[in-house]
């Protein structure tokens, strides 16, 4: 049975090995299984805000082996189990149960079986460091873009008007790096945002990495922040900047420390599209 706080995570903290017992078996088609734990190192896509993609690995379960071909969220209100993009509700809505459901190829493991999980060590430090780096060229882009604001706006966490809230569409997390892809259309000119800003995207681009490179330089510590074990349980990404201490909500996995990298660069392209403009900012992390 599937306990009410949901499955307890310990991805959060860097683990990528765990050992959990089964609380639910669901099918999950296609002649897959859902398997859910409660607990795992196994990081899943969450279909509200999927930019991180799920982690690679393997389960083991009465002297057998086999990968897990997906890892997703998963929803009940007691009766039934909702499976990704099926899931009507953010994670942490009140009322709702969520875990973590690891999806395998055909049946076999039953409730109260013991599993061992495995999650591919090497994938997951590049995605932790792609993310890490997401989210300071975030911050950097925001501070390249400060002069392109004519009115008081909504800011991100170091104080900068919040380019990259307000303005993106999609975000992707990639093994050491990211791809993100903003909108500036009618409701951001309204807000004050001057579009001419990437007349010259090579420019802005110049501004963010030399804070990048000043970033990286100060070797900053990275930690996650959890409010609690379990998998709806609010965490954070802190970054200690030499300037000020970051916190910014996510659920994804990271770096411990900005040593880690070697540097963190990005490159803009801006693109003309019906009603406005489409910025891509392609990120990239090199590990030392």
């Amino acid at each position: 049975m599937i306990p009410a706080t949901g499955t307890t995570i310990t991805y959060a903290s860097g683990a990528t090995s765990s050992t959990g017992t089964v609380v639910h078996v669901a099918d999950a088609g296609d002649g897959r299984s859902a398997i859910v734990l409660d607990t795992t190192a196994f990081h899943p896509v969450d279909t509200a805000w999927p930019d991180q993609p799920a982690d690679r690995g393997m389960l083991s379960a009465g002297g057998a082996t086999r990968a897990i071909v997906d890892a997703v969220l998963g929803a009940t209100q007691g009766d039934g189990l909702v499976l990704g993009r099926d899931v009507p509700v953010r994670t942490g809505t009140e009322g709702w149960t969520f875990v973590v459901a690891h999806i395998v190829e055909g049946d076999g493991i039953t409730e109260g079986d013991t599993v061992e999980i495995e999650a591919d060590a090497a994938y997951r430090t590049a995605l932790s460091a792609g993310h890490t780096a997401c989210h300071l060229a975030s911050l950097a882009l925001d501070a390249a873009l400060a002069d392109a604001w004519r009115k008081e706006t909504a800011t991100d966490a170091l104080g900068a008007p919040a380019f990259d809230a307000l303005a993106i569409q999609e975000s992707r997390i990639l093994p050491d790096g990211s791809r993100d892809v903003y909108r500036i259309g009618k409701s951001l000119r309204r807000k004050g945002f001057d579009p001419a800003a990437f007349d010259d995207p090579a420019a802005v681009a110049e501004r963010a990495n030399a804070l990048l490179a000043e970033w990286i330089a100060s070797g900053a510590a990275v930690r996650v922040d959890a409010d609690g074990p379990s998998l709806a349980d609010r965490r954070t990404w802190v970054c200690e900047l030499p300037s000020a201490e970051v916190r910014i909500p996510c659920g994804g996995t990271h770096v411990s420390a900005l040593s880690e990298l070697a540097s963190a660069t990005v490159s803009l392209e801006a693109h003309h599209v019906e009603g406005g403009l489409e910025v891509v900012m392609t990120t990239t992390a090199t590990r030392r």
